[in-house]
C-alpha cells in the first residue's frame, strides 16, 4: 500500500512541474498586456544576421520566381552592381580617356606625311557607311543610358534633382531598350560586310614588327584594314554579341533562364559594356584626333591618296590595278 502511495505522489509531482513548465512557456508568448505575442518563438535578427551568407528562404506561393524570399547569391549580385562595377567602370573608362589625352599630348595627331595629295579615292561605299553609322549611332545611346544605370545615382541626381531623375532615367530605360534592336541590326551588318576584309593574313605579322607604323620612321604595310583595325573588328564583334544575347535576357527576363541566370547575364553585360566603351573611345579618338584623314573615310567615303598609301598601301595598289584594267581614272581630283 505504501508502494502505490509513492507511485501516486510522484506522478502527481510529473503532472504539477508539467502544469507549471506550461504556464511558464505560455506566460513568455505573452505580450506585455497579457495579449499573445506571435514573435516571442521567432531567431532575434542579430542572430540571423550573424549567420547572413548562408540564410535562405522561401514562401509558399505558386510562382516559383516570387516565392524566393532570401537568395544569398543577391547580397553578392548587389556587391557588385552598388561597389565594385562603380569602381572598376570609374576606373576603366576615366583611364581610358587619361590614356587618350596622354597620347594626344606626347604624339600629337599622326599628320599625312606626304601632305595632301589633292586627290581622293573612295574608300567606304554608301552602304557600309550607313551600316557603321547606324551601328556607332545606336552604341552611342546605349552607352549614355546604359552608363546612366550605373554612374547616374552618383553623377546625375545630385545635379538635377529627384524628380527631373527620375523622368530621365525612365526614358533612358525605354531608348535603351528600343534602341538595342537598331544595333543588333547594325552589328549583323557589320559582321557580313567587313567579315572578308578583316581576316588574319602574312602581311599582319609585319605590321606587327613595325609596331604599327608608329615604333619606326615608316609605315607598316597593310591591306584594306591592318591588324589593328582588324583587332578593334574582332574585339567589337565579340563585345556586340555578348551585351545583345545578356541584354536581351535582361530585356525579357525569365525566359528560358532563372534568377541566377539573369544575375549572371546582368553581370557579362555590365562588365562587358564597360570595356566595350573603353574600346570605341580609343576607336574614336584614332577616327578622328588621333589621325589626320581618317574621319574622312567613314565622313565622305573618300580618302586622300597620299593617306591611302601611307597607312593601307596594299589596298590602295589593289584598287589602282583594279581601276586601270577597268579604264576608270585611278583617283578623282579633290574638291
Amino acid at each position: 500500500m505504501t508502494f502505490l502511495v509513492h507511485i501516486r505522489l510522484v506522478t502527481f509531482a510529473v503532472i504539477l512541474l508539467g502544469i507549471v513548465a506550461s504556464a511558464s512557456a505560455i506566460a513568455q508568448k505573452l505580450g506585455p498586456d497579457g495579449a499573445p505575442n506571435p514573435t516571442a518563438s521567432v531567431v532575434d535578427q542579430q542572430t540571423l544576421l550573424k549567420q547572413a551568407p548562408r540564410i535562405e528562404g522561401r514562401i509558399d506561393i505558386p510562382d516559383q520566381k516570387a516565392a524566393v524570399l532570401i537568395q544569398p547569391m543577391g547580397r553578392t549580385w548587389d556587391y557588385f552592381h552598388e561597389v565594385l562595377l562603380h569602381r572598376g567602370g570609374a576606373i576603366v573608362i576615366l583611364g581610358t580617356i587619361a590614356l587618350l589625352a596622354l597620347a594626344y599630348i606626347v604624339v600629337g595627331r599622326i599628320r599625312i606625311a606626304a601632305g595632301r595629295s589633292g586627290k581622293k579615292i573612295l574608300r567606304f561605299k554608301a552602304f557600309e557607311r550607313f551600316s557603321h553609322w547606324l551601328t556607332a549611332v545606336s552604341f552611342v545611346v546605349l552607352g549614355l543610358t546604359g552608363l546612366n544605370i550605373t554612374f547616374g545615382k552618383i553623377v546625375l541626381l545630385p545635379l538635377v534633382g529627384a524628380n527631373a531623375f527620375s523622368n530621365i532615367s525612365q526614358a533612358a530605360k525605354y531608348v535603351h531598350n528600343f534602341t538595342a534592336f537598331s544595333f543588333v541590326l547594325g552589328l549583323i551588318l557589320i559582321m557580313v560586310i567587313f567579315f572578308r576584309d578583316n581576316l588574319f593574313e602574312r602581311v599582319d605579322l609585319e605590321w606587327i614588327r613595325q609596331g604599327g607604323g608608329f615604333i619606326k620612321n615608316k609605315h607598316a604595310p597593310a591591306g584594306r584594314f591592318n591588324l589593328g583595325e582588324k583587332l578593334v573588328y574582332w574585339f567589337s564583334v565579340a563585345a556586340g554579341i555578348a551585351v545583345s544575347l545578356s541584354g536581351f535576357l535582361l530585356l525579357f527576363p525569365f525566359y528560358g533562364t532563372d534568377i541566377a541566370g539573369m544575375q549572371l547575364a546582368q553581370v557579362v553585360h555590365s562588365v562587358v559594356a564597360v570595356l566595350f566603351v573603353a574600346l570605341i573611345l580609343a576607336h574614336i579618338y584614332i577616327g578622328t584626333l588621333g589621325m589626320e584623314g581618317a574621319f574622312e573615310a567613314m565622313g565622305t567615303g573618300e580618302v586622300d591618296l597620299n593617306w591611302a598609301k601611307e597607312h593601307h598601301d596594299l589596298w590602295l595598289a589593289q584598287q589602282l590595278e583594279h581601276k586601270d584594267r577597268q579604264g576608270y581614272p585611278s583617283a578623282t581630283p579633290a574638291e
